[in-house]
């Protein structure tokens, strides 16, 4: 893999305010970076200055080899940005921004129209190409701002909040937009919706207060888990004594939560210590003891409570 993204001590101030606190990352084509935290972390002044909208207070951006700071032309001509809330001019239609952001990527004749017309079919966008953009839904205005980034089929793409506003069917069409985009270009994505850090990212950076707290994949962001292979277990509820007291004298068992206890069939959960594999000896503890189990499985982890955790600190 080649590297796309490279950024090394970035910061940020706005006056005592340390926006992001000396950042580093580096970012490879064929990936795609799912970059998380709570409001206020940092997230999008960090790809304001990446590309090149917002000067760092200090630290050093080269987007494919050239720095942003010194060539910030030939640098945001490998890029293409999806800013925080899509501003767009209300009071043109998509064809004429199209045409205008085609233009100034460099783009004519047949060459401009094909590009914009692979865009405006990968989003859906053709049925709304002439209405004024103030009348557009936010579902649709997301749509056409996402069509002028990957218009000219950039090398790299940053996109905060590529699915706010869309419908259920309008996010998995994006997901899926940015899944086969992401082969071959370097994706970086700012989401609050963490299931999509999981569908979509092969990596996962959390940051809080400007810095750097997790960096890896979305599996081993789950591996931290408390709840990383917790057995979950459907059974009678006349059984869930026995039940409970098989699995708590279990030496790597650290805690049993039940849930649905005045219901038929009750939910239990079984915690292990150190979050390490327990599915076998609890399988066994209750065939020994007779428990029926209508369901058993395993989690992999909660991605909410391991952001809880990383951003919060409890």
């Amino acid at each position: 893999m080649t590297e796309m993204i490279r950024v090394a001590g970035l910061t940020k101030s706005f006056g005592d305010l340390i926006a992001v606190d000396h950042l580093s990352l580096s970012v490879q084509s064929g990936e795609i970076l799912g970059f998380l935290g709570p409001n206020g972390a940092g997230k999008s002044t960090t790809m304001r200055m990446i590309t090149g909208f917002l000067d760092p207070t200090a630290g050093e951006i080269t987007v494919c080899g050239n720095d942003v700071l010194r060539d910030p032309i030939a640098a945001r001509s490998r890029m293409g940005y999806l800013p925080e809330g899509a501003p767009l001019y209300g009071d043109i239609t998509p064809a004429a921004l199209m045409s205008f952001v085609a233009g100034a990527r460099g783009l004519s004749g047949a060459e401009k129209r094909r590009k914009i017309d692979d865009a405006v079919g990968k989003l859906a966008i053709a049925d709304v190409m002439y209405r004024p953009i103030e009348t557009l839904s936010k579902g649709y205005k997301r749509r056409v701002a996402l069509a002028q980034a990957i218009m000219h089929d950039p090398d790299v793409l940053i996109l905060d909040e590529p699915t706010d506003g869309l419908d259920p069917n309008q996010k998995r069409q994006v997901r899926n937009l940015i899944r086969d985009m992401g082969r071959d270009k370097a994706i970086v994505i700012s989401t609050h919706i963490l299931e999509e850090v999981d569908s979509v990212c092969t990596r996962a950076i959390i940051i809080a207060q400007g810095r750097i707290v997790f960096d890896g994949t979305p599996g081993e962001l789950e591996a931290t888990s408390e709840r990383h292979n917790a057995v979950c277990i459907r059974l009678p509820a006349e059984r869930l004594t026995v039940a409970r007291q098989a699995v708590e004298s279990l030496p790597n068992v650290e805690r049993v939560d039940v849930e649905d206890a005045l219901q038929q069939i009750s939910v239990m959960r079984i915690v292990p210590r150190d979050r390490q594999s327990i599915v076998q000896d609890v399988s066994a503890a209750l065939r020994q003891r007779e428990v029926p189990v209508e369901g058993l499985f395993v989690e992999q982890g909660h991605l909410d409570e391991v952001f809880h955790r990383l951003t919060v600190g409890n």
